[in-house]
């Protein structure tokens, strides 16, 4: 029989699995990032450097090291998803102190700057790492909002289900088809031979197509009267625009949680790149 010691370690640990990485220990990290910037902000505000802040100050070589070191341990994330592990360094602990410390970065980064932009290399270092940041920003808020739309969405079917389903009222289709004139039966033909996942990008992230072959021929099997087989063929093409709207909506969801992920990790190989030639150059000219 397990212990009640044992029963409340089941407790905490269930509750740490259902806890959101925003929220992870009461929003730890949130609270140290607050405190970092807040320290930060008030050492610019107080501190007098000649002629004025700006990166080539003591201040600012103390900013622009804080920043470097973030920046580089704050890549390391998707080196770390790898390592499964438990308590005070868990995945959920790193994720939480990745965003909350990410974000400080805008305040740190801005001050290192000392508000001091231009046409070089160390403006496009600052502004690739706003773009990452507001990248990361975009997939926080996709992560915490599209999981439960895509759920209910799939509607318990996994996608291969899905295209099961489909492929299914396809072999109907074209059953049913097999009766008609040659004019109904093209439009058919041309609504299967639709390829439903060949589809660019800007069309996936809206979730429609917009040549759709089979709401076309739904639209023209309207006028062709009540006979059997007509009737048979447009309740079809009705079902089947159904579950190409489940399926454009799967692929819409899914492309919304991942488009981030292709401007975000280039931009940070970027970062991390004019980075090195950033600090190059401080220490070339110094």
């Amino acid at each position: 029989m397990a212990s009640v010691a044992d029963t409340g370690k089941g407790d905490a640990r269930r509750d740490a699995d259902h806890e959101s990485f925003l929220t992870h220990k009461r929003f730890r990290y949130l609270w140290i990032a607050l405190l970092v910037s807040i320290a930060f902000a008030v050492g610019y505000a107080l501190i007098d450097v000649e002629p004025r802040h700006n990166g080539g100050t003591w201040y600012g070589y103390l900013l622009g090291t804080v920043g470097v070191l973030l920046i580089l341990w704050l890549s390391l994330l998707g080196i770390r998803k790898r390592a499964m592990t438990e308590g005070r360094w868990s995945l959920k602990a790193w994720t939480s102190a990745h965003v909350y410390l990410g974000l400080a970065l805008i305040i740190i980064g801005t001050l290192h700057t000392g508000f001091q932009l231009g046409w070089n290399v160390h403006t496009l270092a600052y502004a690739l790492m706003m773009l990452v940041i507001l990248s990361g920003i975009y997939g926080i808020i996709v992560y915490s909002r599209l999981p439960t739309p895509l759920s209910n969405n799939r509607n318990e079917m996994t996608r291969g289900q899905m295209v099961e389903s489909l492929g299914a009222l396809d072999r109907q289709l074209e059953s049913a088809a097999q009766p008609l004139g040659r004019e109904e039966s093209d439009l058919v033909i041309a609504a299967l031979d639709q390829d439903v996942f060949k589809v660019g990008l800007m069309s996936r992230l809206a979730g429609r197509i917009p040549n759709c072959r089979t709401s076309k021929a739904l639209k023209r099997f309207e006028g062709y009267g009540d006979e059997e087989a007509i009737v048979k063929v447009r309740g079809l093409l009705e079902r089947r625009k159904e579950q190409l709207g489940q399926v454009r909506r799967h692929m819409r969801y899914k492309a919304l949680l991942e488009v981030w992920l292709f401007i975000h990790i280039p931009a940070t190989i970027a970062l991390i790149a004019a980075l090195i030639a950033h600090v190059v150059s401080v220490f070339y000219y110094w």
